[in-house]
């Protein structure tokens, strides 16, 4: 019998309120040969009908809805029939933080639906929806039980210092990146560092509107203090920095002391903010003194850069493809030989922790 050379179609199904949406969504998606809306619905009651008898591939799933918002849906959701949704929000601090909420429930990633204009909006982000929901079809999705449960930002109890970490040195400087998935990968981290940690620089791929928000949650469940990095701000021990939306963050020497820069450079590898952007900052101004990390994330941004970092002494980790949403760029760094250690993602804290521990070991028994 021959065999048939098609590929299977990525079922689809929208759920939004808004009927221009629902009919823009369609359009735009089933543009794509590759994806097929099965079906679309109003809210959470009709979807969940509709996911029980259409069996879709990934969802598209508003944040606010009538009868049941999308957060206590994607909830229920995550608990019961766990699978890829992207969520569509809109560009407000409310959209944001309910968003965020969002991805540490267990959304893959989402789309920023525009405040006026919603049909050009949403056309203009056309290339941005296809992607991302041809990424949530090969994402890993996890049951909600079977990760930490996550609270609201003013919930989350700070956790106790390790007692046994003392740092001398201000000269260390950890530096992570991420994308798709990584907002809850970058919280886990965060979540687990002691007050007195070495300074970190972090860029994570996302939009402007929601950068402060991003840091501001982040800020809420470390010891760490976590802001959204301003130019010329002091990397100090136990501080966290987070790029901006919308513009680089790099790593320059001033002296005998680090800051960050920030700048509106054209976007690289499709990215503003970029990973590789501030990984080779490090590689040129930081050298053996930093410790660079890869998470989640799809693409392969960062790889180019923890490889220069390693090529100039610094220790260089990435998450494993187990525990990653996305092994894209993680995946890409390995596979040019950019990383000395491949970890799951709750190891990833200690391994920063002890590898600067040891490092101060080592500078007292030379002192």
């Amino acid at each position: 019998m021959q065999q048939s050379t098609e590929r299977k179609r990525i079922k689809v199904l929208i759920i939004d309120d808004s009927a221009l949406v629902r009919t823009m969504l369609t359009r735009i998606l089933t543009a794509d040969p590759t994806l097929e809306v099965v079906g679309t619905a109003p809210d959470a009651y009709v979807a969940r009908e509709k996911i029980k008898l259409l069996n879709p591939d990934v969802l598209t799933l508003d944040v606010e809805m009538p009868r049941m918002d999308g957060l206590q849906f994607l909830r229920n959701l995550m608990r019961l029939r766990p699978m890829p949704v992207v969520m569509c929000s809109s560009l407000t601090q409310r959209g944001a933080d309910v968003t965020l909420a969002a991805l540490e429930l267990g959304a893959i990633d989402f789309v920023a639906k525009p405040k006026v204009d919603v049909a050009y909006g949403l056309e203009a982000y056309a290339d941005e929806l296809v992607q991302k929901v041809h990424v949530a079809s090969m994402a890993r999705v996890r049951p909600l039980g079977s990760r930490p449960e996550p609270t609201s930002a003013s919930g989350i109890l700070r956790r106790a210092a390790a007692p046994e970490l003392r740092y001398r040195t201000t000269d260390q400087i950890f530096a992570i990146g991420a994308s798709t998935g990584g907002t809850e990968a970058i919280r886990m981290v965060l979540a687990a560092m002691p007050a007195n940690a070495p300074g970190i620089v972090i860029t994570q791929h996302i939009p402007r509107a929601f950068s402060g928000q991003f840091a501001a949650r982040m800020d809420a469940c470390s010891q760490m203090s976590v802001k959204q990095a301003e130019d010329g701000d002091l990397i100090q021990p136990g501080h966290a920095y987070i790029a901006p939306g919308d513009q680089h963050l790099v790593v320059w020497r001033d002296g005998a002391r680090y800051r960050c820069r920030l700048s509106d450079e054209e976007p690289v590898n499709h990215h503003r903010p970029s990973v590789d952007v501030l990984f080779h900052s490090l590689a040129q101004n930081v050298g053996r003194n930093a410790i660079g990390v890869i998470l989640t994330g799809m693409g392969a941004d960062g790889s180019r850069g923890l490889k220069h970092m390693r090529d100039q002494g610094a220790y260089t980790l990435a998450q494993d493809e187990k525990t990653s949403v996305v092994w894209g760029m993680p995946g890409a760094s390995v596979a040019i030989d950019a990383v000395d250690l491949v970890l799951p993602l709750d190891e990833i804290a200690n391994a920063l922790l002890s590898h600067d521990q040891n490092r101060e070991q080592r500078h007292a028994a030379g002192s």
